[in-house]
This record gives C-alpha cells, sequence and structure tokens, in this order.
C-alpha cells in the first residue's frame, strides 16, 4: 500500500497534538474521517501507529519512525509545490523565515518595507528565536530560510548579506570613550558584560573579549540587548554592540550610555541561509541581494552620521 498524502498529513498531526480531536480539528476535517484514514493506513502498513485510550494518544515505536519519514516527504511536497511557484514568479508566495534576536527588530525594519515595495505578493511570516532553535526549525522544514550570524555548522546554503562592526558600549564618563584610537586591547582587565547561553552574538563577543583580556562578569548576563545596555548605563560593565543595535539602542547621552569605534573593528557577517534540498535557492538568492543593498544602505547611513 503507497499511503497518500492526506494520510500522511493525519499522522504527523495526530503525533503533534497528542489527539485525534485536536488532529481533526487541525487538518479541518471531522474526527470519524480523520480516524478512518489513520486505521487504513495502520491496515495497509500492517503496523499500529498509535496507541489511543478515552485519557491519551501515544505514538508507538514504530509510529515515531514513520511520523519522521512522513514529515520529510510533506517537506519534499512542499518544496516541489513552492518551487514551481518561484520559477512562475519569484518571492509571490509564503516565506517562513527565521531570524535571531540581535537582527530582527534592528535590522527588519529598515529593510522590510523595500522587500514589501519590491514584492508586494510576498507573504511574509517571521519567527524570532535563537540560532539552534532556528536551525532546528529549518532543518525539519518548518522554517524556508533563515537570517543569522554566519558561518553555520550543517549541511545549509549560505548568502552573505552584510558585515557590522561591533562598538563599545561603556556608562557616560567612562575612560574609554576618551580614547580616540580605541583598540581591542584596551578592554585587557575590562568587566565585560554578556548576553546570557544560547545567543550566537554572546560567543560572538566572549571571542573578541578572550583575545583582548577582558573579565566577563559571569554574574551579571542578561537576556536581551535592552537589557544589557541598562545594565551598562547602571555602571555594571561595559560591552559590545553590533551597530544596527547600538543606533537604536543607544539614541544619544540621555540613555546613559556612550559608544565608541575600533580602529580595527572586530564584528560579525549576517548571511540569509536555506537548506540545500530546497527548490526555492533562485528565489532566495534574488530576496537576498535586496537584503545587501538595503543593508548595506542603512549601515552607510550609520557610518556617515558618527563621522558628521
Amino acid at each position: 500500500m503507497r499511503p497518500t498524502v492526506r494520510q500522511l498529513e493525519y499522522v504527523v498531526a495526530v503525533a503533534d497534538h497528542r489527539s485525534f480531536r485536536r488532529a481533526a480539528a487541525a487538518c479541518h476535517v471531522s474526527q470519524p474521517a480523520l480516524s478512518t484514514q489513520i486505521a487504513q493506513l495502520e491496515r495497509g502498513l500492517g503496523m499500529q501507529l498509535f496507541e489511543r485510550d478515552r485519557r491519551r494518544v501515544l505514538v508507538t515505536p514504530v509510529g515515531e519512525q514513520v511520523v519522521a519519514q512522513a514529515r520529510a516527504v510533506l517537506a519534499a511536497v512542499d518544496e516541489l509545490v513552492e518551487g514551481v511557484g518561484a520559477a512562475r514568479e519569484p518571492l509571490s508566495r509564503g516565506l517562513r523565515l527565521g531570524v535571531i534576536p540581535t537582527v530582527a527588530p534592528y535590522l527588519l525594519p529598515r529593510v522590510l518595507p523595500a522587500v514589501r515595495g519590491r514584492h508586494p505578493r510576498l507573504r511574509l511570516a517571521l519567527r524570532e528565536d535563537q540560532t539552534a532553535r532556528i536551525l532546528a526549525d529549518l532543518d525539519a522544514g518548518r522554517l524556508d530560510a533563515c537570517l543569522l550570524a554566519t558561518p553555520v555548522p550543517g549541511d545549509v546554503a549560505t548568502a552573505e548579506l552584510y558585515r557590522e562592526d561591533f562598538l563599545l558600549a561603556a556608562p557616560l564618563g567612562h575612560p574609554l570613550l576618551a580614547k580616540r584610537r580605541l583598540r581591542e586591547a584596551d578592554l585587557d582587565g575590562e568587566p565585560t558584560l554578556l548576553l546570557e547561553d544560547g545567543h550566537c552574538l554572546r560567543d560572538q563577543a566572549l571571542a573578541v573579549c578572550q583575545d583582548a583580556g577582558a573579565v566577563e562578569a559571569t554574574e551579571l548576563r542578561a537576556t536581551s540587548l535592552p537589557t544589557l545596555v541598562q545594565m551598562v548605563a547602571s555602571g555594571m560593565g561595559v560591552t559590545l554592540l553590533p551597530e544596527t543595535a547600538a543606533a537604536v539602542l543607544v539614541p544619544g547621552p540621555r540613555s546613559g550610555v556612550g559608544l565608541a569605534r575600533f580602529v580595527d573593528p572586530p564584528g560579525r557577517t549576517i548571511g540569509l541561509v536555506w537548506r540545500m534540498s530546497s527548490a526555492r535557492g533562485r528565489e532566495f538568492r534574488v530576496l537576498a541581494d535586496l537584503l545587501t543593498r538595503e543593508a548595506e544602505a542603512y549601515l552607510a547611513s550609520l557610518r556617515a552620521t558618527k563621522r558628521r
């Protein structure tokens, strides 16, 4: 017996919801119709996929294997349909985009208007999360592409978009802000605040601090960049901020924080990443080219304002 796509959708829905009733509602069918299709599939395979009683639904060991393969098949079917649509008209369908928290609120408001203007039929669904979870969702087919700091592990395609500098953020009046030629070595012995584990920016900033001899304030770790800036304003230490975030989070002296650029600035590269197997690679490169132009124009405006 060859399962139908609909049966595979029902299997995945039951596994996700652990309930035939909720799975039927999610698939917009009646519960008896969904149950009948699952039963037909189990008879055809000669294996029980789910244990069910009045209280709960459990996935059998064989069911777990079938569910995993069903997800892969459904993802491949989606790729086929999306690839045909992308060939007809790039960026005219739905796009599930994952974005890391240190990029989403600082870059997207600057670049998305141009994306919408150029591709008005694009339906963009954004998911903000840490790198590891975004990559897991990308691999599982729950996301189509993602914006994050590169390079990343895994069998993925990457289009580098832009590189941004790290700026020193320190409390107003801090001696480092008075230096005309700030170098990484100036951080030697300086208490430095970083994000909590799981943020890729933490790893990048930590590498800079370790090379410079800075001392991480391990008892103080922030969950977000706004929190990090507030900690700096309170005099708890200094930190490194990507310049797109610094432009938003440190708008002026009233923030209680000053910014300084390095002579040879450390930084990070942001890229658009998607599965190597995706049929939408050409489409994503069109998006990457547009994002690159908009991001580089924005960064150029920030740097020109700073020089003035």
